[in-house]
């Protein structure tokens, strides 16, 4: 295994996006000892940046752990909120919710539910940790331009001019990945009917941090708690009155948003900017070729409904690091296709199967049909009502069901 800086025109690994996955991918690589470099297009000032990204990610505890295990979660815990309780709801604005609910309670788990973080504060730890490591290159203001086979490695151009050889290049450049296109790997996908809008709220009494997911006509609606006296909103509309709604003047769009979150935390005041995306769903045909392998939304892209997006492609990223850790551990090539494909094996199903539940509670819930909707609330007093049931969509959300890479249960990789 490479423990030392390898000359400037190679390297061991090429990872090409530097968002969450990306970053959290060579962090975990590097301080195996392998040398990695990090590319990415936009400047570190960009990504920290309040007004580029207003979206939060509810961490699932493996993914806690992993980031525990890599030195992040220190820098990141003061800015993370704890969920204590999940409530789920059906309804409808103007309608009173269902008699049915479905409540998930931490001291049932033993620990909190997950930790709410802004993405910025998420990055801003990634960040801060990857300076500490020497094997680490990050490149800001940096793309990939080319990829091209050779005998036993990758050759990598960069925007800058330079061009580097490496045995693994992997792709977690998001959903419009232009190195997966390079590499001539298809994708499985289409838009949903609906457009997610984001915002921060700010709310006259304490969330007592518990997160809600109110299941209305449109979509779910999610109240998740802040750090403070703050909520992030994740609010799927209609296609045709999503950007509408994200126009409104102040006051009307507060008007609009208060029908749909109650008064259950008092006044509510919406605290910065809106942001609202388009809402797609994809899988990518092939996950690996010889010395190239896909990782988070480049792999995969799920519907926002169970906010398992993130944790998801960190979880590739621990599956990832072990079987390219195991194999240079062994002297093996790692970037072979025999290699990659355990990795491919590994995650491709856990992907597919959660972005296929992801979709189906989608359509189940975001209608108005009556016979469909009595149904789905007497299943949600159901799965209440039944401790086991309830217990394994809790392991569900805590992201601990399946195969866990050691990175998630906290053990260095």
């Amino acid at each position: 295994m490479t423990t030392d800086r390898v000359e400037s025109n190679r390297t061991d690994i090429v990872v090409g996006g530097g968002g969450m996955v990306g970053l959290t991918l060579g962090l975990a690589l590097a301080k195996a000892g392998l040398a990695v470099t990090v590319a990415d297009p936009l400047p570190h000032e960009t990504i920290l940046d309040a007004r580029f990204d207003g979206r939060v990610t509810a961490l699932a505890y493996s993914s806690v752990r992993m980031l525990e295990a890599l030195g992040v979660w220190a820098r990141l815990e003061k800015d993370a909120q704890p969920i204590t309780d999940i409530l789920v709801t059906d309804g409808a604005p103007g309608r009173s919710a269902s008699l049915f609910s479905l409540h998930f309670d931490s001291r049932e788990a033993g620990q909190p539910l997950g930790h709410i973080c802004e993405n910025r504060h998420i990055r801003a730890a990634l960040l801060a940790e990857a300076a500490q490591v020497p094997a680490l290159t990050l490149r800001a203001r940096t793309e990939i331009t080319s990829l091209r086979t050779a005998r036993r490695s990758l050759d990598v151009a960069f925007s800058s001019g330079q061009c580097v050889s490496a045995q693994l290049a992997v792709a977690a450049d998001g959903r419009e990945s232009g190195m997966r296109e390079s590499m001539g790997i298809g994708v499985t996908g289409w838009s949903y009917p609906q457009w997610g809008i984001v915002a921060t709220v700010e709310h006259e009494k304490s969330h007592r941090g518990v997160a809600y997911e109110h299941f209305l006509p449109s979509g779910p609606f999610a109240i998740l708690p802040m750090t403070g006296n703050r909520s992030s909103l994740v609010w799927t509309e209609k296609e045709d009155l999503a950007a509408a709604i994200v126009k409104l003047p102040e006051h009307a769009f507060e008007a609009e948003l208060v029908q749909r979150f109650g008064s259950h935390l008092g006044a509510v005041k919406v605290s910065g900017p809106r942001w609202s995306y388009p809402l797609k769903f994809h899988l990518a045909r092939e996950w690996v070729k010889p010395h190239f392998a896909l990782a988070g939304d480049a792999a995969h892209g799920i519907h926002p409904i169970a906010g398992q997006g993130l944790n998801l492609g960190l979880k590739d990223a621990a599956a990832l690091t072990e079987v390219v850790i195991d194999a240079a551990r062994l002297g093996l090539e790692f970037g072979s296709i025999e290699v990659l494909r355990r990795y491919e094996r590994w995650r491709r199903f856990d992907s597919f199967s959660l972005a296929a539940a992801t979709d189906l509670l989608n359509r189940l819930f975001s209608n108005d049909f009556a016979p469909l909707r009595l149904l789905r609330d007497v299943g949600l007093g159901v799965v209440d009502r039944l401790g086991p049931a309830r217990r394994f969509f809790m392991q569900h959300a805590g992201g601990e069901v399946g195969k866990l890479p050691r990175l998630m249960r906290g053990e260095a990789a």
